[in-house]
């Protein structure tokens, strides 16, 4: 009988675990789990910084599952090791409404799960951005406080999803010496046999990219030991290929698709039990094995004691602003920097672009927020991104600076920035064309499920881009975004709603924020300052109708200043018409109804315009009103031209007031 505890047992312990509850489950992925049991038993066991009873201590080693499908794996060390929000009836509650043991790991649910994972890729990208920030953090205050590993385990769909690319791509440029990958290397996808797909060397392509890489036997725990050894010593990343067999452990289904994705069934599991002399009762644990497995989850809390020593040894200022930043906690003071600058552009009205009202803003911000970090997809000076404060960018073996050039991997960018995000010490923003948030959706979804204060800042917003044409001109790429859950999308009119974008955003520590910015120069229309932040209520009455109110016109952006001229143009003919800028609708709807029906004038003729898709206004301008945008892909030509061309104009707008009056 089984009941020593072996390391032999120890992994048993996880197998058995993951095949129970995927069986109670009647759903689940028991393959993954159990061929990489023997791996994560030694990391835990021998490697792992770790301490189960403070699980979110801030120099701990971070542990990744990329390959979230097997969050049993997961699950089974949290409970092991005795993190206290993993007890034996959340194991038995696998894959249950109400369960913190979701059929994939959510951060926010269990401590142990550093990230969200399951869109395979993911998590990956987002181990790199927790290794680029712990070499960042240990740049700021020394390696006496930052100095640890992060561990990724990945599967061989992780590796296929082109993300994979861009992501080790990126790390090994950098030589982020800290993070070492786990392949599970068991050739098995869900169709069959991966050489139904794929014929790629893996290790060829690490090396490549700047990797060390070691193949081991995935189920000896001296080679994988010996590994980790390794790796840690490497002046580069590593990838340790561990040549595995899905499913280890199940007799008949061991090294095949069927151990993937479905309950072992069974008839299965009671041959399983058999045939590794493991006669427990389902959910049952010896407690010889349990005891093992919680001094494995305590091992850490003298590397944790040690480290808060140290860290309490730093100079007072240090220590404080260290706390501040990986709590999340703002600067003092920093709101007054953004009240300045409403008034200095207020007073003298430039016409900028929203991409450079945001660089300017950018600049403010940085100086005030030292954990802002800057970036772009090499497209800084498009996209401007940059800022004095944030230079000079990181560079390998450099990594004191604030700017980070991403290289052309949008994708990646992304999803590296919900790392630097997740790791904690860090607000990072990131630059690209708004089109090409269709490269970085997924990441950009996982930092609204994560609920990180992540921001977007995507410029060439519109058909305004000009003469690049319909494959840039971004005409479906917002509405999309509106309706992605827990993202503020923010598309400012001139400098000061741009300014006041970013405070909300700032102050927004539930998820994400997209600014969708211009390339065209705009008006300042707030030429009146004002201290509170009209943006924040997603959309306000901007110019009030001289008399009654017979209509409301809509904007955001670049329109705003022509839904000010159809104003003009429909006073002159004798009707009120009131111009409405709308920078957020996410905030707007947030309003209390009242405030609502008053900014939209209810018994009014409701027009909207904005040079993109109409998709989505209908909900603000009714049945009866009308939308002045976009119905097809745009064209290549001067901005002018193109607005003309598609009647996007202010005497449009004006003409389709009338035409419902």
């Amino acid at each position: 009988m089984t009941s020593a505890a072996t390391p032999a047992a120890m992994a048993n312990a996880i197998r058995f675990l993951s095949m129970d509850a995927i069986e109670k489950a009647k759903s689940g992925h028991p393959g993954m789990p159990m061929g990489m049991a023997d791996v994560a038993t030694v990391l835990f066991t021998r490697f792992l910084k770790y301490d189960a009873k403070a699980p979110r201590w801030a120099d701990r080693d971070r542990f990744i599952l990329s390959a979230g499908h097997g969050s049993m794996l997961l699950y089974a060390l949290a409970y092991l090791t005795g993190s206290e929000d993993i007890d034996i009836e959340q194991i038995k509650a696998f894959r249950q409404l109400g369960s913190r043991t979701a059929g994939h790991p959510e951060f926010g649910h269990v401590a142990i799960a550093e990230t969200t994972t399951g869109p395979l890729g993911q998590g990956i990208a987002n181990a790199v951005g927790f290794a680029l920030a712990e070499a960042m953090m240990a740049a700021r205050y020394g390696s006496a406080v930052v100095d640890h590993h992060t561990y990724c385990i990945a599967g061989d769909g992780c590796l296929m999803e082109g993300i994979s690319h861009e992501a080790i791509s990126f790390a090994g440029h950098h030589k982020l010496a800290k993070l070492i990958v786990l392949w599970d290397d068991n050739k098995i996808c869900i169709d069959g046999d991966t050489a139904l797909a794929t014929s790629d060397d893996q290790r060829a392509r690490f090396a490549a990219c700047g990797w060390n890489t070691l193949a081991i036997d995935g189920h000896d725990h001296a080679a994988i030991a010996a590994a980790i050894e390794t790796a840690k010593a490497s002046d580069r990343p590593t990838l340790i290929a561990c040549k595995t067999v899905i499913g280890k452990g199940a007799p008949t289904k061991q090294g095949s698709e069927k151990t993937h994705g479905a309950p072992l069934g069974a008839e299965e599991i009671a041959a399983a039990r058999t045939a590794a002399d493991w006669p427990h009762a389902p959910f049952e644990i010896p407690a010889a094995i349990l005891a093992a497995w919680r001094a494995a989850g305590s091992r850490g809390a003298e590397a944790r004691q040690g480290w808060e020593g140290r860290f309490n040894a730093l100079d007072g200022a240090r220590r404080a602003e260290f706390a501040r930043t990986t709590e999340g906690r703002l600067p003092d003071g920093w709101q007054k920097a953004v009240v300045a600058f409403k008034q200095k552009v207020s007073a003298e009205q430039p016409n900028w672009a929203t991409r450079k009202s945001s660089q300017e803003c950018l600049e403010v911000l940085t100086a005030a927020i030292p954990e802002m970090i800057a970036g772009s997809a090499d497209l800084t000076h498009s996209n401007l991104t940059d800022t004095k404060a944030c230079k000079p960018a990181i560079a390998p073996g450099a990594f004191g600076g604030r700017y980070i050039h991403y290289g052309i991997r949008e994708h990646g960018m992304a999803a590296i920035m919900n790392g630097l995000s997740l790791h904690g010490g860090f607000l990072p923003y990131g630059g690209t064309f708004l089109i090409f948030a269709n490269y970085l959706w997924p990441a950009l979804r996982m930092s609204a499920m994560m609920g990180q204060r992540v921001l977007y800042v995507l410029t060439h917003d519109s058909i305004g881009l000009g003469e690049d044409g319909p494959t840039h001109q971004p005409i479906e790429t917002i509405a999309a975004l509106r309706a992605t859950p827990n993202v503020l999308v923010f598309r400012p009119a001139d400098a000061v709603e741009t300014m006041e974008a970013y405070e909300a955003a700032l102050l927004n520590t539930d998820g994400p924020s997209v600014f969708a910015l211009s390339r065209q120069n705009l008006p300042t229309l707030r030429t009146a300052h004002r201290d509170d932040n009209l943006t924040a209520k997603g959309g306000y009455v901007l110019a009030e109708a001289k008399g009654k109110r017979q209509v409301t016109l809509l904007a955001t952006g670049s329109e705003v200043s022509m839904a000010l001229e159809a104003q003009r143009i429909l006073s002159e003919k004798g009707v009120g018409a009131a111009v409405v800028s709308m920078p957020c609708w996410e905030l707007f709807d947030r309003q209390p109804k009242e405030y609502r029906a008053a900014v939209l004038g209810e018994g009014t003729v409701r027009v909207a315009v904005e040079a993109l898709g109409s998709f989505g206004w209908e909900r603000y301008v009714g049945l009866e009103g009308a939308v002045i945008g976009m119905s097809g892909f745009g064209a290549s030509a001067p901005a002018d031209k193109l607005y003309e061309h598609f009647g996007i104009t202010a005497g449009a707008v004006a003409d389709a007031a009338l035409a419902r009056l």
